[in-house]
């Protein structure tokens, strides 16, 4: 597969898009309808040095994006994150053009404030590009006018408070997007359940397994490439429907074949322990007491 080609920073996407420079080199807001897009019939492969969020609506024609493997066609407005580093993939018919914002922050700019640290909480930037957030109307004139605020403040004149200001409306961006995607998760229940349905299918079945001693404990990773989710997507509807995010449900199931073989086999706490995937017999007394408030042993004890 072709190597991705590294943007690394604002001033060289904006050549690339074959727009004027920034007036800022680390932080811009890019008008989506002066790009002549980009066309061509072979996927393109792209990492950035930077966060890209995109507000946008397709107009006409059809355009693929994708993480990895992932892909969507867009036909109505759309946000969507991207962190550095993260491998991004499109392609874009004949006829495609677009309408909205991109809004494009280099890590630098946040240096020494408090989101530096704080942005990697926001798990959609960790989304699968076919998992961006539908926002309704009223929901994209707010995230809209933090977007102009942001453009505002850096066409005027720089002075000690810009940069704090700007900060202040990414961050209320990026709050309100948690909103809407909670919102997203809670809306789409019937997609939601059917990803518990299968989740709770996938967990039987491999706890279930009689080559699963060979197998170990499954992780999330391996989870949400079955559910063809993103892992941290999958956990965030997994806590909006549940409470709970998938390393708990695993964590729950574990503990659930725990319980019945402790009631109703002979088996020993380490055969028990290597039976469910886990590779020493501490730590799965480690998690089970954690849990249950009793070690393994008391609470087999408990039905004698």
């Amino acid at each position: 597969m072709q190597q991705p080609y590294r943007i690394k920073t604002i001033k060289e996407y904006h050549k690339i898009l074959g727009i004027g420079q920034p007036e800022h080199p680390m932080i811009s807001v890019i008008d989506l309808a002066e790009i002549t897009p980009y066309r061509s019939e072979e996927t393109i492969r792209v990492v950035f040095d930077f966060y890209l969020i995109s507000l946008k609506k397709v107009e006409a024609g059809e355009v693929q994006y994708g993480y990895g493997q992932q892909k969507y066609d867009f036909d109505e407005g759309i946000l969507f994150f991207i962190s550095p580093n993260q491998v991004f993939s499109f392609k874009a018919d004949d006829d495609f053009r677009s309408a909205g914002s991109m809004l494009l922050i280099h890590p630098d700019f946040l240096w020494g404030n408090p989101l530096a640290k704080t942005i990697k909480k926001y798990e959609f930037f960790n989304y699968a590009i076919n998992e961006a957030l539908f926002v309704s109307e009223k929901e994209e004139m707010v995230l809209r006018s933090f977007i102009k605020n942001i453009e505002q403040e850096y066409h005027s004149h720089i002075d000690k408070f810009s940069e704090s200001i700007i900060i202040s409306q990414i961050e209320s961006f990026l709050n309100y997007s948690n909103r809407f995607y909670m919102r997203q998760f809670l809306t789409r229940k019937i997609s939601g359940s059917q990803i518990l349905d299968k989740l709770e299918k996938i967990l039987d079945d491999y706890f279930n397994d009689e080559n699963m001693i060979n197998k170990g404990l499954p992780t999330v990773p391996y989870i949400a490439a079955l559910l063809h989710c993103s892992p941290n997507y999958l956990s965030g509807i997994l806590k909006a429907l549940t409470g709970q995010n998938t390393q708990q449900h695993i964590h729950e199931k574990i503990i659930e074949k725990a319980k019945e073989k402790l009631s109703t086999t002979t088996l020993t706490v380490g055969e028990i322990a290597f039976a469910l995937g886990f590779d020493y017999p501490q730590s799965f007394s480690k998690l089970f007491k954690s849990k249950t408030d009793l070690t393994p042993v008391e609470f087999r004890a408990s039905f004698n």
